[in-house]
């Protein structure tokens, strides 16, 4: 019987957080209208001048913002017809002041929740804007 009262308290449990904190799916879409796009657009800050600056960095290229590199590895996206989700899976690294690399995030970003998963660093944060199939910069050279 104690057993039994548990074991149906626990399912309230996962059944109350399930609602909360819904599970989020950056892998498929219920209706198949992933965009895989070839360019990830990020916004960064600089801390110490408060500049914030647009950039486009292409799937798999390296660029760097400040101290940061950053790398998104895919950037899916949904049509216009659709709710938007915007979603990025990027490594970013910092270049240490006795210049080694550090990886300080690897993980999903969110256009949509840009507080959820940005890059906080002490002088930089980056944020996920948006994903797209081309950009005014001109892709990486496939030497």
């Amino acid at each position: 019987m104690k057993l039994n009262l548990l074991k149906a308290s626990a399912m309230g449990m996962v059944a109350i957080m399930a609602t909360l904190f819904p599970v989020i799916d950056t892998h498929s879409q219920e209706d198949g209208t992933r965009i895989e796009n070839a360019v990830a657009e990020f916004s960064g800050i600089d801390k110490i001048t408060g500049r914030i600056i647009k950039f486009d960095v292409y799937i798999g290229e390296t660029v760097q913002f400040g101290a940061l590199q950053v790398t998104p590895r895919v950037c899916y996206s949904r049509p216009i017809t659709e709710t938007p989700k915007t979603t990025s899976f990027l490594e970013v690294d910092e270049i240490t002041l006795d210049r080694k690399i550090r990886r300080i995030f690897t993980g999903w970003m969110f256009a949509d929740s840009p507080g959820l998963n940005a890059v906080e660093h002490s002088i930089y944060d980056i944020w996920l804007n948006d994903c797209k199939q081309e950009s005014d910069i001109a892709p990486p050279s496939t030497n």
